[in-house]
């Protein structure tokens, strides 16, 4: 890789270091951002007012029946998983690989995956209709020798999150940890001093805190590979173990994995997108860095288009009617509106992945994906909706029809998410500080990551 490919700033280690600071140490917060900040709060609120309708009235406020026992709030669940794993791929799976164009967006993409399962979280909790008794799930010692049902999926996803959280927000912290000391050592300000002293955990840049970083970092990537494939694959079991014919498909795991990495790619292209505007990092995250996003984004949307290939015809190959049936409903049915919009958003319009200029160009690739999110968004609907709504028994079918509490409390969740978002990349750095000098210091010696 030569150095003029793009991937590295034109500036010297110390102004680096600077420019990032100025986006937390700084006196002036740009005006976007608080904008930016207003907007996500008002829409934030939406969640809020849903959570508590649904706490109020119980889970019948979202749009559930007879037949469809899962609805918005699992469909939410697997989407928001989905966006997380994006992030842990790319700060341990890149990192173990030193691809050098992960230095810019891997602390943002960090921040992505913790504030999206927390999210993704927070869901199933609301869908259990009790969630003050959410510890039934924990396998702890009572009198009553109460244990969790483990051959309900339930349990599965809260063992899947529940690890999934505490490595991603292990990771995140430990990656801060040289940026923290960095922000502790430039505060002019005692509390900055106080609070940033008190992260870094008497960080001081010495030979053996940084050969226990590299050790620890190396450790926390290693596990990290599997912990990408085992969440999301866990998620899917809860479909392919059971016996209804839209769940039934052993392609499910890595169909799932797939799915979402392409929509964690995609909101980390938001994310970077996001990141050029409110601070004009467009020498740090670089029309290069987009390419490569882009790139990574077509590689996985090219494996789920071969996944619902597949699924087409698994289903008619086996010639199972029931199989056959639930192709013809989504085809032609209720939901059919959902299901040709996933096929142009993750088939038709992703094609544009393949051209650079596209993949360089920011509003190119902002509307490629926000089209990512939304097409992996219809394909989780309609992968839960359309499989249940129609099931052996014909006395059983019904038509669901979401309510407007489906609707608020997920665009609230959005909202939730870029909050946080916002309020990290103001108090934390952005971009990784110290990723950034080791790149720059490979690339002036000669080196290659």
């Amino acid at each position: 890789m030569s150095a003029r490919d793009g991937l590295v700033p034109d500036l010297g280690r110390g102004a680096l270091t600077d420019r990032v600071r100025a986006t937390v140490l700084g006196r002036r917060t740009p005006r976007a951002w608080f904008l930016a900040l207003g907007l996500a709060t008002l829409v934030s609120l939406l969640f809020l007012l849903g959570v508590v309708y649904v706490l109020s009235v119980g889970v019948g406020a979202f749009g559930l029946n007879i037949p469809v026992a899962w609805g918005f709030p699992i469909i939410n669940t697997i989407w928001w998983i989905g966006i997380a794993h994006a992030g842990t791929l790319i700060s341990a799976v890149l990192w173990l690989t030193r691809q050098d164009w992960r230095a810019s967006i891997s602390r943002s993409a960090e921040a992505m995956a913790m504030f999206a399962i927390v999210l993704a979280g927070s869901y199933p909790l609301l869908h259990l209709g009790r969630p003050w008794l959410a510890y039934y799930l924990l396998p702890y010692p009572n009198l009553m020798d109460l244990w969790p049902q483990w051959r309900s999926p339930l349990v599965w996803d809260f063992f899947a999150i529940a690890s999934y959280l505490l490595f991603t927000a292990s990771f995140l912290y430990l990656s801060l940890l040289p940026d923290l000391a960095s922000l502790r050592d430039g505060a002019r300000r005692r509390f900055q001093q106080l609070f940033y002293g008190v992260l870094a955990l008497g960080w001081r840049n010495s030979a053996r805190h940084w050969a226990r970083y590299e050790q620890a970092h190396r450790v926390l990537a290693v596990i990290a590979a599997p912990i990408v494939v085992s969440v999301t694959g866990t998620i899917s079991l809860d479909l392919a173990v059971s016996i209804v014919p839209g769940f039934h498909f052993t392609i499910f795991p890595p169909y799932f994995v797939a799915g979402a990495l392409y929509s964690g790619f995609a909101t980390v292209a938001i994310i970077a997108i996001i990141l050029r505007g409110l601070f004009g990092f467009r020498d740090l995250i670089t029309r290069a860095h987009l390419n490569r996003l882009g790139i990574m984004m077509l590689c996985f949307v090219l494996v789920v288009d071969y996944a619902y290939l597949q699924e087409i015809f698994t289903a008619f190959y086996t010639g199972e009617a029931f199989y056959r049936g639930v192709y013809f409903d989504r085809w032609t049915g209720p939901y059919a509106p959902y299901y040709w919009g996933m096929i142009l958003c993750n088939v038709v319009l992703a094609q544009g992945l393949w051209f650079r200029r596209l993949r360089e160009s920011v509003p190119g690739l902002l509307c490629l994906a926000v089209i990512a999110d939304i097409g992996m968004w219809l394909e989780r609907f309609q992968i839960v909706i359309t499989s249940t709504h129609k099931d052996y028994m014909p006395s059983a079918w019904d038509t669901v029809r979401p309510t407007a509490w489906d609707w608020l409390t997920y665009a609230g969740s959005i909202g939730v998410f870029f909050v946080l978002l916002l309020l990290f990349i103001r108090l934390m750095p952005s971009v990784s500080m110290h990723d950034m000098r080791a790149l720059l210091h490979r690339r002036r010696e000669g080196g290659h990551g």
